[in-house]
């Protein structure tokens, strides 16, 4: 049986993303045996957590000194959109068995980009997981070459590693500051957080300002009450 042109299509963009997104991962485990995570710790965070920015947030405050607690906290808040993609995904992909555990590791950012940029529900379900396990390949191979390379490299600031973490941040936040309201929003955010730095131990000033961002939200989206009254 032959496969579409927007199914073939939809697997060559994930694959596409998979090894783009993959290259991260070398920097994400140079990083980590630089915070002080053994190669092993560096590989199971990337196998079992499995999402960038999270494990970027949770290195980043291990190492600067922040308590685990801290860094916990941060990478959960970071990946708690994994679980609002999971959503829409689920109605998508009808995965069971053993394939939802596979479908809820894989459900990133890249993986959901590639399959709601598809056309039609096959090409969507073959976008989902070729991005998503194409993704979880490359990252994990790359995170083990990244930990193995790291005490060769030296000083991740040397080669510009050390800036990785807030590009890989940055290009994920872009596309979403299109609108004024997120831009005003992303502004007040940033400046809870450069005012707590300082003043707090490393990984309160992002949950600070994920704080302040969720009640900026709930303030602007909360019913009027003449709805809550049912008037």
């Amino acid at each position: 049986m032959r496969t579409s042109p927007t199914v073939r299509s939809a697997v060559r963009q994930g694959v596409s993303v998979g090894l783009a997104t993959g290259a991260y991962g070398i920097s994400f485990g140079a990083l980590s045996v630089a915070a002080g995570l053994d190669v092993w710790q560096t590989c199971v965070l990337s196998l079992l957590m499995f999402t960038g920015g999270s494990q970027f947030a949770f290195i980043g405050v291990i190492g600067a000194g922040g308590a685990g607690a801290a860094a916990t906290a941060t990478a959960a808040l970071l990946g708690v959109r994994n679980s609002l993609y999971g959503l829409q995904m689920a109605s998508l992909l009808r995965p069971r068995g053993l394939l939802r555990v596979g479908a809820a590791q894989v459900t990133i950012d890249e993986s959901t980009a590639v399959a709601l940029a598809q056309p039609d529900p096959p090409a969507r379900r073959a976008g989902f997981w070729a991005a998503g396990l194409g993704v979880f390949v490359f990252w994990n191979l790359a995170t083990l070459a990244g930990a193995l390379l790291g005490d060769v490299l030296g000083d991740p600031a040397r080669w510009g590693l050390d800036g990785a973490a807030a590009a890989a941040f940055l290009a994920l936040l872009w596309p979403r500051l299109k609108q004024k309201q997120a831009q005003a929003i992303g502004v007040v955010a940033a400046v809870v957080a450069a005012i707590a730095i300082p003043l707090s131990p490393a990984g309160i000033p992002v949950l600070a300002a994920a704080a302040v961002t969720a009640a900026i939200a709930w303030w602007q989206y909360r019913e009027p009450p003449h709805v809550r009254s049912g008037s």
